[in-house]
């Protein structure tokens, strides 16, 4: 339950209690652990902006989901927790190969655009990490600064910065392992805010948001067009307010097009903190096949 979550804010005079309660947060997190991205301007040891693909992270086409890509390029405008509380505004990620014989990707030629005060901008190319002349995906968005650390944190030493994940085409499905679900009403929600879904503010995270919509949106498309072979082009995440409480609702409308494409329109909902709109969403999919 979000009350009894720590907003890492509340601890900025005491360096100390900060460490230890980012490392807490940071390790219990499930978006980055999960997915498997490392944050080598987070945590000590080598440097790998490289992510191993997995069956769990591939659609029903085969081709790779959005939801692994915008959170291993999360483009916050280069803020990371160690100088920033950083907040999410804007992402967007547009896929030019569906990567279905890529191994793993990598984060590649990431740039701040601009850095403000409190305001940051930059982009990313995600490539295959075996062969950086084949371009995956472009992403970039906006993020802003809603406080400031104490100085002196340093990187974290975690024994286990990545949870090492066994593929097999039974691995459960990735909304699965993050608690979303679809409601008897039609509805996929993500359940009341927990640690594991958390940023360091006591907010719901950006990981589990990217996972849940991108699944509502699949089965929203479907329902349209009678398949779920489908691709995801383009997507477009627009981060209105922190979500606090939870269950968190998704409401959506999908749109046929020409060319074998259909787009979706998605708004997510915190229940628990008077139903106010936290994300709005875009998709736009190619119909494989």
């Amino acid at each position: 339950m979000s009350d009894v979550l720590k907003d890492i804010r509340d601890l900025s005079g005491d360096t100390e209690e900060y460490r230890e309660e980012l490392t807490k947060r940071w390790s219990s997190l499930l978006s980055y652990r999960y997915i498997g991205r490392n944050h080598g301007s987070m945590n000590t040891g080598p440097i790998d902006n490289t992510v191993t693909l997995r069956h769990d992270m591939r659609n029903a086409a085969g081709g790779l989901m959005v939801a692994p890509i915008s959170i291993s390029s999360p483009e916050g405008g280069g803020q990371t927790d160690m100088v920033a509380v950083p907040n999410p505004v804007i992402h967007s990620c547009q896929i030019l190969d569906d990567a279905r014989d890529v191994q793993r990707i990598e984060v590649f030629a990431s740039e701040v655009l601009k850095q403000g005060k409190t305001m940051g901008f930059s982009r990313s190319k995600i490539v295959d990490a075996d062969d950086h002349d084949r371009v995956i995906a472009y992403t970039e968005g906006q993020g802003v600064s809603i406080g400031t650390p104490p100085p002196g944190l340093g990187k974290m030493d975690l024994d286990e910065p990545i949870i090492a994940v066994v593929d097999s085409p039974d691995l459960p499905p990735l909304w699965e392992v993050f608690g979303a679900s679809r409601r008897n009403d039609g509805h996929w929600i993500l359940p009341e805010l927990a640690i594991e879904l958390a940023s360091p503010d006591a907010a719901l995270h950006l990981g589990p948001q990217h996972i849940v919509l991108e699944t509502a949106a699949i089965d929203i498309a479907a329902q349209l067009v009678g398949t779920d072979l489908l691709q995801v082009q383009s997507w477009h995440v627009m981060f209105l307010a922190r979500g606090k409480v939870g269950p968190f609702r998704v409401e959506g409308e999908a749109d046929r097009a020409g060319d074998g494409c259909v787009g979706v329109r998605m708004t997510l909902h915190d229940e628990g903190h008077g139903d106010r709109a936290v994300t709005s969403g875009s998709a736009v999919f190619h119909i494989v096949g």
